[in-house]
């Protein structure tokens, strides 16, 4: 049976639930900056976000998917963005967003389930680890508030761990009014610790007044930026979006998720003002899409894919990439984008940065036995 300590912990983390997409974690460290990763469950097709439009290859592979390249925003004379990522075209204008192509995790098989336990956990081989690396990246730091915060039914890998998580999944009972609410404080004013944990359930539901009770992408975004950039909330976020596994129809539903991506990071900007100074937002997914178009107007699942950083503190208006060429013989297996950059190193690099954390302990802690990569370096300011 639950107590009322328990109820209340509960409430403090769901009174606003009801307003917000049950994919979204936060966690409370202490420091001044955030840090947020996006992952894009599903396989996202690097090569149509981050387009090698001056590889020769390209065309003949895409076929029926091709971009016309007057539609595409040229980041320079090797890459472009694809056209719905409008703001992030900006933001690398401002030398505030960086691109990384032909980047991938160890895992090297095409089963989204075991690519994503491969990502989130931090391990070289599926189901090594049964913890991530979002967590142990918590433990790193000193934490200021308590667990961290996961509005999802159940705790996402990456933030399972020793350090102590809390979920809560969206009610579909109808919202207590306000006089209920006020009965309720007025009895647990006399309880040190009753009173502080009604407190932060009033104070989360005030947060969540404070936005739309749509889940749009851009809500989501708007919604994120309340959260961290409270002065007393959390620091480090993470959100899943999925619907990346685009077999066919890939050109209207890979540009439907690309401007909902775009719309949600720009959010996230607007919403955190002179905070998205101290911001970086890292986007990445468990592997990428095979280099040529299939028979159903999509892709199938492949290997390297496209990562992305934006944030104010980001060393951006630049194309991190060792590209490999996507001619016959320089893809992997003879059909995927070849990798050649590591993701769980860019990851430990990022987040380090970010926060201000040694990077080689870092790689060691959130990805044990990888090897660090020097080059990575000086990709985000402290």
């Amino acid at each position: 049976m639950m107590d009322r300590r328990n109820f209340l912990r509960g409430a403090a983390l769901g009174a606003s639930t009801l307003v917000f997409a049950p994919s979204m974690v936060f966690a409370n460290v202490e420091t001044d900056r955030r840090f947020v990763f996006i992952i894009q469950r599903g396989a996202a097709d690097g090569l149509d976000t981050v387009i090698p439009h001056g590889d020769p290859a390209l065309a003949g592979l895409r076929g029926s998917l091709a971009i016309d390249p007057k539609d595409m925003h040229k980041l320079d004379g090797m890459f472009a963005l694809h056209p719905s990522l409008e703001r992030l075209a900006g933001f690398y204008q401002e030398k505030q967003s960086l691109f990384v192509q032909a980047v991938a995790s160890p895992y090297r098989e095409r089963s989204h389930f075991d690519g994503q336990n491969v990502l989130e956990s931090g391990g070289s081989n599926p189901y090594q680890l049964r913890d991530g690396w979002l967590n142990r990246l918590s433990s790193l730091m000193p934490k200021s508030r308590e667990e961290a915060i996961a509005f999802a039914p159940t705790i996402p890998l990456a933030l399972r761990g020793a350090a102590p998580v809390n979920s809560y999944a969206p009610s579909s009972l109808p919202e207590a009014p306000d006089d209920l609410l006020k009965r309720v404080g007025a009895l647990y004013d006399a309880d040190p610790e009753l009173h502080a944990l009604w407190n932060r359930a009033m104070e989360n539901r005030g947060l969540a007044k404070a936005v739309s009770a749509r889940q749009d992408p851009a809500t989501v975004g708007k919604t994120a930026a309340v959260f961290l950039g409270s002065p007393n909330g959390p620091r480090i976020a993470m959100i899943e979006t999925s619907g990346w596994d685009t077999h066919d129809a890939q050109k209207q539903r890979l540009s439907s998720q690309l401007h909902g991506l775009d719309q949600m990071i720009g959010a996230l900007r607007d919403g955190l003002g002179d905070v998205w100074k101290k911001t970086t937002v890292l986007v990445a997914t468990e592997f990428g899409r095979t280099a040529a178009a299939n028979g159903t107007d999509g892709t199938d699942h492949g290997t390297a894919s496209a990562a992305m950083l934006a944030g104010g503190s980001v060393q951006g208006g630049r194309v991190l990439s060792d590209w490999p060429g996507l001619a016959t013989g320089h893809l992997y297996e003879g059909r995927d984008l070849t990798p050649t950059l590591d993701l769980d190193a860019l990851i430990a690099v990022v987040a380090a940065e970010s926060l201000g954390l040694d990077p080689e302990k870092t790689m060691r802690t959130l990805f044990p036995g990888r090897p660090f990569n020097h080059k990575l370096a000086g990709l985000v300011t402290a």
